[in-house]
């Protein structure tokens, strides 16, 4: 379809809609919060996780639309915020090397713009909110992979003029490392349930704990945001978002394309218009959430956009979600999948170098990379644990995620999946040219360089440290 007849399909279809639901001027328009936690899977209460302690999110998801097969479009946050601000893969408006541009003037390519733009365009008040509640804090993370002038209008939305709506972006990093005990709800590590790929060990079961006792925190500063809403009288009025930008920082989570590191938490609310306490199992993608949110609001959605107002009627569900990791501070790698509903391809582009490639802030920040070094040294590992510390990687991956959730065995050689494995490597490589992915251009030596420099100063010492500790007296990588 050209360009110009989709823009105005959406244009009078947004316009239908804001009529429909008595969206018709700036006053009347409901008011749109995104509230982001950092490095977080489904492990949540709704979501079935046992161990945690997380009532608000629960009460928000009965209240609203919980969704379970959300994922975002990079499995680490630069790359994936930059995405889901946009509404268009970081891979096509080069953004997506992680912290990538942060000093040389990279711009948006024309007609791009953060979902910002276009609501301040339509009168609304933009936030980034530092103090989104009485006694919590918001980081106010922005962390875009390029330069972007007048992003926001303030910290609060208080500082509307009266009657305007807003559009609040709320950060929280409680499931970020470090994590924090919750001395509240504290839980037992031996009550923890491991996936098959991590070591049965104490330092893994502790670990394990204090990320979900991470969330315990998180939740209640969800709380006191919703808490805020309903005492000022705006929870009628405001849309609420609540979502992961990636998933879990654990091995084989944060940084890779593997369910861990892409499928996140997405609950929608917004009552009177949202059906309240239902589940939807469609497939959406964290750059469906700009396109939606305009469309909620009775606003256009831009024909750049390449994310579907998935919350509206007549838009077609997705059948597959894309994915891509590049370089991730120091650590240069280039995967991208295709995930449906029951299958997901990765496709490794640099098969020769390990999972286990170095890169500082995980031999620090992850006791369990350091952990698997050991036991894989003293040949303790099972065979699903050892395959993260294979020393190079396959060209392609294919997954059961119905028969095989973890992801552990490979079916690309498997005669029986030959028609999946074909399918679905033609629609990654259709996909990597329609979409125009720039990961295909090699970077900068020099940014890896610099990177590398930067990394080294940070964290080398730390890392000596930390082995040393732990009766290493040489790094694995000397």
């Amino acid at each position: 379809m050209p360009a110009s007849r989709r823009s105005f399909i959406q244009t009078t279809g947004a316009a239908a809609l804001a009529s429909c639901l008595g969206v018709t001027a700036e006053s009347n328009r409901p008011n749109v919060v995104w509230i982001t936690a950092e490095d977080l899977s489904p492990d949540l209460g709704c979501y079935g996780e046992s161990l945690v302690h997380t009532p608000y999110i629960d009460r928000l998801a009965h209240q609203g639309i919980r969704f379970t097969n959300a994922f975002t479009t990079a499995p680490v946050c630069s790359a994936s915020r930059s995405a889901f601000m946009t509404g268009m893969y970081q891979t096509t408006i080069g953004a997506h090397h992680h912290r990538s541009h942060r000093d040389d003037g990279y711009a948006l390519p024309d007609g791009v713009h953060l979902i910002t733009h276009y609501f301040r365009e339509a009168g609304y008040y933009t936030v980034n909110s530092t103090t989104p509640a009485p006694g919590v804090k918001g980081t106010g993370k922005t962390d875009f992979n390029f330069t972007v002038n007048h992003p926001f209008d303030g910290r609060d939305w208080s500082e509307r003029r009266a009657g305007q709506p807003f559009f609040a972006h709320i950060n929280f990093p409680e499931t970020h490392r470090a994590f924090e005990h919750d001395a509240e709800h504290p839980i037992d590590p031996d009550s923890v349930i491991l996936p098959p790929y991590y070591p049965d060990h104490p330092i893994a079961r502790r670990d394990w704990a204090l990320y979900l006792e991470s969330a315990n925190i998180l939740d209640r500063k969800v709380g006191a945001v919703l808490k805020r809403l309903d005492d000022e009288g705006l929870t009628g009025d405001t849309i609420v978002f609540f979502f992961g930008d990636h998933g879990r920082p654990h091995v084989r989570g944060k940084q890779w394309l593997y369910e861990g590191g892409i499928h996140i938490p997405l609950i929608v609310r917004w009552p009177g218009h949202l059906p309240a306490g239902s589940v939807r199992r469609e497939l959406v993608s964290a750059i469906d959430f700009a396109p939606a949110s305009l469309r909620l609001s009775g606003l256009p959605v831009p024909s750049s956009m390449q994310g579907r107002a998935f919350l509206s009627e007549g838009v077609k569900p997705r059948d597959v979600i894309f994915a891509a990791r590049d370089r991730c501070d120091e650590t240069m790698d280039r995967i991208r999948c295709v995930r449906d509903r029951r299958y997901k391809y990765i496709r490794n582009f640099m098969p020769d170098r390990p999972y286990t490639q170095l890169n500082r802030y995980k031999e620090t920040e992850y006791p369990v990379i350091r952990l698997m070094r050991r036991l894989h040294d003293s040949a303790q590992l099972t065979p699903a644990q050892e395959l993260f510390m294979a020393p190079s990687r396959p060209k392609e991956e294919l997954y059961d995620l119905q028969s095989d959730p973890w992801e552990i065995h490979n079916l690309v050689n498997d005669p029986a999946c030959r028609d999946t494995l074909v399918s679905m490597r033609n629609r990654l490589e259709s996909w990597i040219s329609r979409t125009g992915d720039r990961g295909e251009i090699p970077e900068d030596p020099a940014i890896t360089l610099k990177y590398e420099e930067r990394m080294k100063k940070l964290y080398d010492a730390r890392i000596r440290e930390l082995y040393r500790k732990e009766g290493i007296t040489r790094l694995p990588w000397e």
